[in-house]
């Protein structure tokens, strides 16, 4: 069988670039990721295919293996509720409303929560509004190390469009998105990395207060996403207090070795599009995944994506212990395979 399908799914090299600088700190990049994943490609059984067509497949499989899974796990399951019976809750609040907070080690899943939650919303508020274009219901940031107020406001304005000039002072940047925000009913406002606030610090108690004041002007749900948030200075002093007793704090750990470790491994090895790899290899595997991972569903990922990309590359075509154990984890999970 001659096929030339990966050839035309192939865009030209500056749709690829831009899809690869695509965030999903900006409107457009939100709004794609909320239009899912590509297809993934068909694995060929039998093919006759040319050198170049040959390539092209091989760069779609590549391409596929290199997107993060997102996986419906018990942690992902309880902050999409959580999150939305807070939002409906809110609903009808005129002030205090309640906020959430996912908290825990790096690699344990905290922003693919908070997306899948924002992703949640996004996709009801589509369905109970068919056809309205101008609603932005989902606002993600990220908060940049050391970050002044003025820079945190920018993201939110980054985020939805709006020009941000070396003169523009801090009122007209916060009336512009509290404005638009408004209008186009945003329900939910995402902040990522929040452990980069400081309560201790004068600027980083200045950004806790933007971040308070924008939760007093957009009538949405705000959720805070960052690193062991119960231990950090975000909820130090004054301020400190005022968030815990207004956030749910939903926290996160590595993954225990059990029945869902099992099933998360399966469901990424169902994933995988490689010609001679025997179906069930890894699930037999898991104990010693569990261990190579340290528990993190962030490191899983990343060894057994890692290895079927270097099963493509070299030709083997198959996922091994002898891949996975050829690929470089953090310095967390390397820590960890010594010690075991």
């Amino acid at each position: 069988m001659t096929i030339s399908e990966p050839a035309t799914r192939h865009t030209t090299l500056q749709d690829a670039e831009a899809e690869a600088n695509r965030q999903l700190t900006t409107l457009d990049g939100w709004r794609k990721f909320a239009a899912g994943p590509p297809k993934p490609p068909v694995l060929l059984t039998s093919a006759k295919l040319s050198s170049t067509e040959r390539a092209l497949y091989d760069d779609d499989r590549l391409d596929h293996h290199a997107r993060m899974l997102v996986v419906a796990t018990s942690f992902v399951e309880k902050t999409v509720v959580c999150g939305r019976r807070l939002v409906l809750l809110n609903r009808h609040a005129i002030s205090a409303r309640r906020g959430l907070m996912v908290s825990g080690l790096p690699g344990t899943g905290k922003t693919s929560a908070i997306t899948q939650l924002g992703l949640a919303h996004e996709l009801l508020d589509r369905a109970r509004h068919p056809n309205v274009n101008d609603r932005i219901p989902v606002l993600y940031i990220t908060v940049p190390p050391a970050a002044s107020a003025r820079m945190v406001a920018a993201e939110f304005a980054r985020f939805l469009g709006l020009p941000v000039r070396a003169r523009s002072n801090m009122t007209d940047i916060i009336e512009a998105v509290v404005g638009i925000c408004t209008d186009t009913r945003t329900g939910l406002v995402l902040v990522d990395e929040i452990h980069n606030v400081s309560q201790v610090t004068r600027a980083g108690a200045e950004v806790s207060d933007t971040l308070k004041y924008f939760s007093e002007r957009i009538p949405a749900t705000f959720v805070y996403a960052g690193i062991n948030l119960d231990t950090s200075e975000l909820l130090a002093g004054t301020r400190g207090t005022q968030i815990a007793g207004r956030f749910t704090l939903v926290p996160t750990r590595p993954f225990p070795y059990g029945d869902e470790r099992k099933g998360l491994v399966a469901t990424m090895e169902r994933t995988l599009l490689l010609h001679d790899h025997p179906p069930g290899s890894l699930v037999k595997l898991d104990r010693y995944l569990h261990k190579r991972a340290d528990g993190m569903i962030g490191a899983l990922s990343h060894a057994i994506r890692g290895a079927a990309i270097d099963a493509i590359l070299s030709g083997t075509e198959r996922v091994t212990k002898s891949t996975l154990d050829a690929i470089p984890l953090d310095h967390a999970a390397e820590a960890a395979k010594k010690g075991h």
